[in-house]
């Protein structure tokens, strides 16, 4: 239960304790800070999380999981608390990744997601069964942020968090800067140990892909009751794999100060070593160097040129086999009506979707990487 032990640790912290207290505060901002308290409050039940797999199996015997570097994960759980960072890239991340540690049977975390994914009988399941906590991504009110990072640093005193730092999926397909609001709250927390483990997510094929695509950055924020009648639209004959990679902890000690710019660079560190161990796919291979049209012959001899490249870089690549690669790959494409090959040439039937999926490999092509707050 995420509830009024919590809420009392967060209304008696110092930094929000000004906000609301004379002679400094405004005790009209109590009300505020109590009104975003009950919006964070949530109650986890595990029992029924295990079973949510099986309604949901239909969706996730389409995607095959595959977890790598378990023992990362396992040794940080087993000395300390850890804090999951990871890319995103769909929805189906927020299930594929959980399934994950619960299929190894590791203890839970708490999840951050954005508060549109709240509403309806979704927000419901979120509050009282998955305990995930609302994100307003974007929130300006000082005392929204402040309680935010207070209720975070509270909350990891006794449980695991998972946050996605790029504050949403990557409609672009590529990498998106690291917002640092989460991290501010994690170093925040003086936990006695702990870990902040990368994480990496990537799919042959995204499922929302061809919704995605076309729009390369984020309009307004929609009703996730919208976006998942689309991503049921675009199921139909979907397959993928799902490669899950946890890195190596970076461990933070307790009673440490950190400055701004400390923050700065710790989400930094996470999430270029995100992108390190994010796999390097067929797909993202064969998009990567793809022409209008191509002779079959020429997209493989570039897709070794690619593999070589990123193999003397250390990329977490799936297969150093050109051919293979591309045979998976055009397969792929050809179901998804990306690629046509035609004899001995492939041609290009959808360039945005084939980009979506070419930009996945830009922060391993071009590796300079910003990080904004937020």
């Amino acid at each position: 239960m995420i509830g009024d032990d919590l809420r009392q640790a967060v209304l008696a912290r110092d930094d929000v304790r000004r906000l609301y207290e004379p002679p400094d505060g405004d005790p009209a901002a109590l009300a505020r800070i109590e009104g975003y308290l009950e919006e964070l409050r949530a109650t986890q039940r595990h029992s029924i999380y295990r079973a949510l797999k099986h309604p949901l199996y239909p969706i996730l015997r389409k995607v095959e999981r595959v977890p790598e570097g378990l023992s990362h994960l396992r040794q940080a759980l087993d000395t300390g608390r850890v804090v999951y960072v990871s890319n995103h890239k769909s929805h189906l991340d927020y299930l594929i990744e959980l399934l994950i540690i619960e299929d190894h049977d590791f203890r839970p975390p708490i999840i951050a997601a954005g508060i549109n994914l709240f509403g309806g009988a979704l927000g419901l399941l979120h509050k009282h069964v998955t305990g995930a906590i609302p994100i307003r991504r974007g929130a300006r009110d000082a005392a929204y942020l402040v309680t935010l990072k207070a209720f975070v640093a509270e909350l990891l005193q006794t449980h695991d968090l998972f946050f996605y730092p790029e504050g949403g999926r990557s409609y672009s397909g590529e990498l998106k800067n690291a917002k640092t609001g989460l991290f501010n709250a994690v170093v925040l927390a003086e936990v006695p140990v702990l870990h902040i483990v990368p994480v990496a997510i990537a799919y042959d094929l995204v499922l929302e892909d061809r919704i995605l695509a076309p729009q390369v950055t984020k309009g307004r924020q929609r009703p996730f009751s919208r976006e998942l009648a689309e991503m049921v639209g675009t199921a139909v004959g979907y397959q993928s794999r799902a490669f899950v990679t946890f890195g190596r902890p970076v461990t933070l000690a307790g009673g440490e100060a950190h400055s701004r710019r400390d923050v700065m660079d710790l989400a930094q560190q996470v999430l270029g070593a995100v992108g390190r161990l994010h796999k390097v796919l067929p797909t993202a291979l064969v998009a990567s160097v793809m022409r209008p049209s191509m002779p079959r012959t020429a997209l493989v001899s570039e897709v070794q040129r690619l593999i070589d490249r990123l193999a003397a870089s250390g990329a977490n690549l799936e297969t150093t086999d050109a051919a293979a690669a591309v045979t998976f790959a055009l397969a792929a494409f050809e179901e998804r009506g990306v690629l046509q090959p035609e004899g001995s040439i492939v041609r290009v039937r959808d360039r945005f979707v084939l980009r979506y999926y070419a930009r996945q490999l830009k922060h391993l092509l071009d590796p300079k990487r910003q990080t904004t707050e937020g």
